[in-house]
């Protein structure tokens, strides 16, 4: 297998190279969820497509780690492989640094590729085998001189996402972050990471698929602020309106002798999680660090009002190019073949013709009956399976426009489905309903608002294994921190103008998945002498499919909730559709 040709090449590199141990991790030199093909080295040496894993590979082991998102899907790509594969979360498995822990003795050394691994991840490392005399071997990429035919690093050009679009200038955003680097007494403020170094400067790129930013750094002083990017990328405009701006621009590599040069008494405000070990490194020794998570990560997170309309906008046209998809599969399914990897094309078609749409905000995850139960699925050509007037159909999936990211999942009956499958949905839905017209108290975070999602299905003995809501970007990253809706512990305080999903879901594998997703953004609520409530107000508006619901299990105040929504989804797209969508639209929006 080609899998395992290229592991024994790398173990000769390794022995070369006196490394005991290689990790290779899914990121880049940003520390980005989603990569560009030019860094999905461990997608090359393992052979697992997932978004997120991570591999360990000695001189006798190979093993791949990954989340409940993948293990359906792991276990069937690494099939043939001497790779194992250890489950994340999951009791009698250990994380892989606990696997290291264990299997390394002393004078051992762990390499890894120090321009994609965090600094703080480093460091964990570090700490943890403090009492093991294990060397650390940083500075080698030796999936990268393997790898013969790696694409090229992308070279798209930069673009302005204007001030009607972001409702706050670049000149602005920067004089935010000055104020907020006072507060630390910090004199320098870095940045790796693309979604905030988009925000903060205003500007948008196609260097990574489905995420618009631009591969590149930044650094903010008391008297300066600066873009560290492949010039080529910048033409003559955007390098005007960043100079406009107070932005001075510079070759992507130039950060590192820049910050070479920056006074060693220097107080440099940075997040180890989202900046490399190489650029960490070039910080003089004498420099006080500030490590807080980004200023930007938390301002961003709240939306403006500008931001907030504009994003109410995209979603009403991401709304009725699903509607115009869901009449079309309902109008041809069973009488024309439809695959996954067809049908995904033609939503994409319905998205392309709506004002300002851009590119998806994600791989699609279009998946037919079993395939539905690996949450995160990708059809291709090996598993594209037709869809057949039977069973549940879902869709997840999401759109860039200039006015903002979308993402939202719907499971339809395409045809008759078991009371299993009707009951499973209808649980679903209570625990979206649950979560989606909760009131909370201001100070809430996201980990105490999740159970709300997950307790009609726990009742039936029923859990999904990834969060119930993740923040999304505007024109960026589908998926943006810090705040989200998860078991996983988080104490961000959910604020006003912060966006973000909820989508509980049920599993089984080899018969179906079912998700039901829409994005909120947080508002306020009443006041009582209790103090400031909250609430969320839905952004998507979709029908949410009434054949697969089992009314029977549904609460009066239930009920109430989807006819008003239904009712709202009608008035917000009838005005775009033509008559027959309009008709195909009535039905699916009536009440019960």
């Amino acid at each position: 297998m080609v899998i395992n040709g290229r592991l024994k090449d790398l173990r000769k590199l390794m022995k070369d190279r006196g490394i005991t141990a290689y990790i290779v991790i899914t990121s880049d030199p940003h520390q980005s969820e989603y990569v560009a093909d030019h860094y999905k080295g461990r997608v090359w040496i393992s052979g697992f497509t997932g978004s997120a894993g991570t591999v360990v590979i000695t001189e006798n082991e190979a093993i791949l780690w990954t989340d409940g998102r993948y293990f359906i899907q792991a276990e069937k790509e690494l099939q043939g492989s001497e790779y194992k594969m250890f489950k994340i979360g999951i009791p009698g498995y250990p994380s892989y640094i606990e696997w290291l822990m264990e299997n390394l003795k002393d004078g051992d050394s762990i390499g890894f590729d120090g321009k994609v691994f965090s600094q703080s991840q480093v460091e964990n490392l570090e700490n943890e085998f403090l009492k093991k005399n294990i060397k650390f071997i940083d500075e080698y990429d030796l999936v990268g001189e393997l790898w013969k035919d790696r694409p090229p690093i992308p070279m798209r050009g930069a673009f302005i996402h204007e001030l009607k679009y972001t409702g706050k200038s670049t000149k602005d955003k920067i004089e935010e972050v000055r104020k907020e680097m006072e507060k630390d007494n910090a004199d320098y403020f870095l940045l790796g990471s693309l979604d905030d170094i988009a925000w903060l400067y205003n500007i948008r790129g196609r260097d990574v698929e489905c995420n618009p930013v631009v591969i590149s750094y930044a650094l903010v002083s008391k008297d300066g602020a600066y873009l560290f990017v492949n010039k080529e990328k910048i033409n003559g405009e955007t390098e005007d309106f960043l100079k406009d701006n107070g932005v001075e621009v510079r070759g992507y590599e130039e950060i590192i002798d820049y910050l070479k040069s920056i006074d060693k008494n220097s107080k440099v405000f940075v997040d180890k999680e989202r900046i490399n070990r190489w650029v960490y490194k070039a910080i003089p020794e004498g420099c006080k660090i500030i490590n807080k998570t980004n200023i930007t990560t938390n301002l961003k997170a709240v939306k403006n009002p500008t931001e907030i309309e504009n994003q109410k906008n995209a979603y009403i046209k991401d709304g009725v190019a699903l509607v115009r998809f869901f009449n079309w599969l309902d109008k041809n399914i069973g009488k024309t073949s439809i695959t996954e990897m067809s049908a995904q094309e033609k939503l994409l078609r319905f998205r392309q013709e709506q004002e300002g749409f851009i590119e998806p905000s994600f791989g699609t995850i279009s998946a037919y009956k079993a395939n539905a139960a690996m949450a995160h699925y990708s059809a291709s050509e090996n598993s594209n399976s037709e869809i057949k007037p039977e069973g549940f159909y879902l869709v997840d999936s999401g759109g860039q426009y200039l006015d903002g990211t979308t993402d939202i999942t719907r499971t339809v009956a395409v045809g008759p489905i078991t009371d299993e499958e009707k009951r499973d949905f209808t649980l679903t839905l209570k625990g979206h309903i649950n979560l989606a017209s909760a009131r909370f108290l201001y100070g809430t975070t996201g980990h105490s608002l999740d159970i709300l999602a997950r307790y009609p299905l726990w009742e039936e003995g029923i859990d999904y294994k990834h969060g119930t809501g993740h923040g999304v970007g505007y024109l960026l990253n589908v998926h943006e921190g810090p705040h989200r809706i998860a078991s996983v512990p988080n104490n961000v305080v959910l604020e006003e103008g912060m966006v973000v999903s909820i989508e509980p879901g049920v599993y089984k594998e080899g018969s179906h998945g079912i998700r039901i997703e829409n994005i909120v953004v947080v508002e306020e609520d009443i006041k009582t002498d209790s103090g400031q409530f909250m609430r969320f107000e839905v952004l998507s508006f979709v029908p949410i499919d009434l054949d697969a619901v089992d009314i029977n299990l549904l609460t009066e105040k239930e009920k109430s909730w989807l006819n008003n929504y239904h009712k709202e989804v009608y008035e917000k797209l009838s005005p775009y559709l033509n008559d027959e969508e309009k008709t195909w639209l009535k039905e699916e929006t009536r009440s019960i």
